[in-house]
């Protein structure tokens, strides 16, 4: 037989073996090239003049290489390994290790960048819709044009070049190093099985469960207000994300085999085929991939986490912007609130306007923050906030000795724990007020340009308003006591509105605010971000579902001798399968479940730094991924069918 004559039987086997392998490296090569495409677009300067486009996409292409490159490296050790019997026989009939690698490097020559030439002319294909999606999310009106960029393919070959040269190189370390008795013997010693779970095994199980609780409860409790000191944030912080990845780490060490084996214990150790199949395998095939699973399982909630966290802000844009300015306009000037409103209506545009003054007051706030912020915080607890009368809000009644809070801020609600009721002391140089907060709203009734920050706004008693009028500080003032609130009618008009509002110099001002804009400028940042984690998410996806994939392959070849004897014994397909099945959901789930999790309570630590909605954007998420996800263990189901199939 011909060299060529192998190489080409070799290389048709290994594209039936690994199409999955083949579609992740076209898929990867096209993600890339449509990146770096992008990149190079001169379309992208609409999106770039306002988020810095560009270098964004810059970035995320550098984090797509180090992604697909330990993709690629880790799966080629996954295959060479499992054709070490092959090498082996190779010099057993006396070709010398040069002609092997020669053989090698030919068939992965060929199926390589075979695999990349499709990649290109598949990221070239998909680069205008993907530009298309990303003007679409960040609300840029430019034209998505299918161009072909000489710089983006230059730069794929030379990535791709360089991580097949890499590939190669382990390769040859692979065949230089291995003896023909150890190349027999690589498959067999590739997973380690113990056959009992010790008493230090089952006390680092439960470690590694409190670990992760103990990350879970640090948490929740970050920006509670507990920890008020950046430097008891920042240990905190370090706290969390080493408690919960060692927590991992020993969680699919030790915790899985502690778990299963006590399930198998209640059951006396009498586990039907189902069990057999499934939890005996999985309790011991975890313990020695652990590392491995923790990388996925924490990279994976990295993704999750940041995708939900860029959604909310997404998704939470109008939500926001009308937290920051409750009407579709504010002018805090009463001459160019006249002339806007006098440019409106020569435009037709019918309107509804809102004057309100605004007053600020010292206050101190000490009853009502958190008891260990506000001792923290000592003499500082006095807060700079809005006053306004409730004669300027018609559907608001308050008692004279009491006052209501509104348009507070997420982010300081839950960080400085601002209580619902509680006794509040305004400072007047004639006598301090004291006043009882009796309760809070949640819209805003001024824009953020009079709240300091986010701090919300007291309504209270018109004659207490005057009385604080008359004695309020002119050092703590903002330039303007003016509110004024435009509201557009007619939401047909809006745009053509708010472009009335830019041609008289108003968009730039810090002041004046519009909420069409605000909405746009967030939705262009937050969009761009979301874009790209999104495509590293999903490039992350596909390769650590594929990874899990060969891993499921190289078990079943291995177990292929049971199967066969389990079918000799008279077991049918039907009952193996049934096994196969829940080995793969538990194989596959738990990672998934584990990630999710850590996902969850890192976003729930402090997603109110993002927006205003948080399960709506997170569940659709997480769903997404999970059912993605979900396919590969699918995938393996297939792969099981067809070996049970071949085992008899």
């Amino acid at each position: 037989m011909k060299l060529s004559h192998l190489i080409y039987r070799n290389l048709k086997k290994n594209l039936r073996n690994y199409y999955l392998y083949v579609f992740a490296l076209i898929f990867s090569v096209a993600l890339y090239f449509a990146f770096v495409t992008l990149q190079y677009d001169p379309a992208l300067n609409e999106v770039e003049s306002s988020s810095r486009g560009g270098a964004a996409i810059g970035a995320a292409s550098v984090l797509l290489v180090a992604i697909v490159s330990i993709f690629l490296l880790y799966a080629n050790t996954i295959f060479i390994k499992r054709r070490s019997k092959e090498i082996g026989l190779f010099q057993l009939i006396g070709l010398t290790k040069g002609k092997i690698f020669g053989i090698l490097t030919c068939e992965n020559l060929i199926l390589y960048f075979g695999s990349m030439i499709a990649g290109i002319f598949a990221g070239f294909s998909a680069s205008r819709l993907i530009t298309m999606v990303l003007f679409k999310i960040t609300e840029v009106e430019a034209q998505a044009v299918l161009s072909f960029s000489p710089e983006a393919l230059i730069q794929t070959v030379i990535v791709f070049a360089v991580i097949y040269m890499m590939i190669m190189l382990m390769n040859w370390i692979f065949i230089k190093r291995q003896s023909i008795l150890s190349l027999f013997r690589t498959m067999s010693v590739s997973e380690s099985r113990v056959k009992k779970v010790s008493i230090g095994e089952m006390v680092i199980g439960l470690l590694g469960i409190a670990l992760i609780v103990l990350g879970y409860y640090l948490s929740t409790r970050l920006f509670s207000g507990d920890f008020t000191d950046m430097n008891e944030l920042f240990l905190v912080m370090i706290a969390i994300l080493g408690s919960v990845i060692l927590g991992t780490y020993l969680f699919y060490k030790a915790s899985v085999s502690f778990i299963f084996n006590l399930i198998r214990r209640k059951k006396g150790g009498y586990l039907s085929l189902k069990g057999v199949l499934s939890l005996s395998s999985i309790m011991f095939r975890m313990k020695s991939n652990a590392l491995l699973l923790t990388v996925i399982t924490t990279v994976s909630a990295l993704a999750i986490g940041l995708l939900s966290l860029s959604y909310i802000s997404y998704y939470s844009a109008e939500k926001s912007a009308v937290q920051q300015v409750p009407n579709h306009f504010s002018i805090t000037e009463e001459g160019d609130l006249q002339a806007f409103l006098q440019k409106l209506e020569q435009q037709g545009i019918s309107y509804r306007e809102v004057v309100r003054e605004v007053i600020q007051v010292d206050v101190d706030a000490s009853d009502i923050i958190s008891a260990k912020l506000a001792s923290s915080q000592q003499d500082k607890n006095s807060m700079m906030i809005s006053v306004v009368s409730e004669a300027a809000l018609p559907d608001v009644d308050v008692d004279p000795k009491e006052t209501i809070f509104t348009g507070s801020s997420s982010i300081l609600s839950e960080f400085m724990g601002l209580k619902e009721k509680g006794e509040l002391k305004f400072k007047m140089a004639g006598g301090d007020v004291d006043l009882s907060l009796t309760g809070s709203r949640s819209e805003s009734v001024v824009s953020f340009y009079f709240t300091n920050g986010g701090l919300p706004t007291a309504i209270v008693d018109k004659t207490v308003y005057e009385q604080l009028k008359q004695d309020i500080n002119p050092d703590i003032q903002k330039k303007s006591s003016f509110y004024g609130g435009i509201d557009i009618s007619d939401s047909n008009a809006l745009k053509e509105a708010n472009e009335v509002f830019a041609e008289l110099g108003f968009a730039s001002r810090n002041d004046y605010m519009s909420q069409q804009d605000l909405i746009s400028d967030q939705r262009n940042n937050m969009g761009l971000i979301m874009f790209i984690v999104a495509f590293l998410g999903l490039a992350f996806l596909i390769t650590s579902g594929c990874i899990l994939y060969f891993k499921q392959m190289d078990e079943s070849e291995e177990e292929k001798p049971n199967y066969t004897i389990l079918r000799k014994l008279g077991y049918t397909r039907g009952d193996l399968l049934a096994g196969i099945q829940l080995k793969q959901v538990l194989n596959f789930g738990i990672p998934l479940v584990v990630g999710l999790v850590h996902s969850y309570f890192a976003v729930r630590s402090g997603w109110f730094f993002f927006g205003t909605e948080l399960w709506t954007p997170m569940i659709m998420v997480m769903l997404l991924y999970a059912a993605l996800y979900s396919i590969f263990g699918l995938l393996s189901v297939l792969y099981y069918k067809s070996v049970i199939r071949q085992a008899l």
